[in-house]
């Protein structure tokens, strides 16, 4: 008699459904989940334990087939490895990175880590092709009439470089006119799309289904938005050590110099909006994503209360991960205020301090002139 064999992958971060219901083996019985309340519950611990990197995105696959779906001349380039000259030799570095992942005999997984760092074709990997980069660019300052849109195809780690080339080609430019020359200078600085870009990848819930890193470009912003909350407060995004859901997926991306080692990330992005002049970036947080906006340039005059107080408040942190303190003066200088003018830097920090954002470094010390102040978590 013929035989068929169906074999169902195993659940990665859901249960498997059939015709929309999820079954469970109590002893030698098939029952409904439903039904067993306890063990869903012991199911969804195992899922909460399993990381993203190490699940797999295809399976079954021969070494051929691993080679024809994975950038394996890529992860060679960026790690300034030498190619190896024959397959045997490519299979085992992408093992040895947990790429890939051996079966029985030359049978093959590819890993999330591998297909989405290293994948040719992100629409080839079911689970992976929603994560792809997504950059929209918008007419004006709504989402009412787009423009252009572009979403990768390829995986991280050889899609970086270009798809950041691309957003920062779409971002407006201000002219120059130097001594003996005019130039074109970026209204934003690209250390800081870069940064800010690195961080909505490496700190996305891949959980979450159906949405993935997404840059949209307004005529007065960017926002760049992943999906996920983030592990710590968005006030202390600054001064706290990074945490992150995907380590090995970080600590590869370092690696490449993707992204910063040491966490220092959103200090360079504070430190090049302030050299720009820019108003001080608005991290939120919603349900189920984090966004960051950057704002194009505006005058102190046009900026709101609430740009002033975020800049002061920024521009505290700032002085003080550097080891020093903000002070009038110093704040006259992010915002570009003339030294007769100081009431005005003033006035933004008595702001500042009613909303409880940063205080008095000495509060004995009654002299505003020679003030200084810090964080309120300081």
């Amino acid at each position: 008699k013929n035989i068929v064999f169906f074999e169902i992958p195993k659940a990665n971060h859901v249960p498997v459904r059939f015709k929309g219901l999820e079954y469970i083996r109590v002893g030698s019985y098939k029952k409904l989940l439903k039904d067993f309340p306890e063990k869903e519950r012991e199911l969804w611990a195992l899922f909460s334990l399993e990381l993203f990197e190490k699940s797999i995105a295809l399976e079954s696959l021969t070494a051929d087939e691993v080679i024809k779906n994975i950038n394996y001349p890529a992860y060679f380039d960026l790690t300034k490895q030498s190619l190896p000259d024959n397959r045997d030799g490519i299979i085992q570095r992408l093992l040895s990175e947990r790429l890939i992942v051996q079966k029985t005999g030359n049978i093959f997984d590819i890993t999330n880590l591998g297909g989405i760092l290293f994948g040719k074709d992100l629409r080839n990997f079911e689970r992976l092709s929603r994560k792809a980069i997504r950059v929209v660019i918008y007419k004006g300052k709504n989402r009412v009439e787009s423009q252009r849109e572009q979403t990768g195809i390829k995986g991280y780690a050889t899609d970086f470089e270009e798809m950041l080339g691309f957003i920062n080609d779409q971002l407006p430019k201000n002219e120059q006119i130097g001594q003996a020359f005019r130039r074109e200078k970026r209204m934003y600085p690209e250390l800081a799309i870069r940064e800010l870009v690195a961080n909505a990848i490496i700190h996305q819930d891949f959980n979450i289904s159906g949405t993935g890193p997404l840059i949209e470009i307004f005529s007065d912003r960017i926002e760049i938005s992943n999906p996920g909350v983030p592990l710590i407060d968005t006030m202390r995004f600054i001064d706290e050590p990074p945490r992150s859901r995907n380590e090995d997926l970080a600590a590869f991306m370092r690696r490449i110099n993707i992204c910063e080692e040491r966490g220092s990330g959103i200090d360079k992005v504070i430190l090049m909006v302030e050299l720009f002049q820019l108003p001080a970036p608005e991290f939120q947080v919603t349900a189920n994503h984090t966004k960051v906006t950057l704002f194009a340039y505006k005058k102190l005059a046009d900026m709101d209360k609430a740009d002033r107080v975020r800049a002061c408040y920024q521009h505290a942190c700032l002085r003080y991960v550097s080891n020093d303190r903000m002070t009038n003066s110093s704040l006259r200088e992010r915002f570009s205020i003339k030294d007769e003018n100081y009431s005005m830097a003033s006035r933004i920090i008595s702001d500042t301090i009613d909303t409880a954002l940063i205080k008095p470094y000495d509060p004995e010390n009654m002299s505003r002139k020679h003030a200084k102040y810090v964080p309120f978590w300081a």
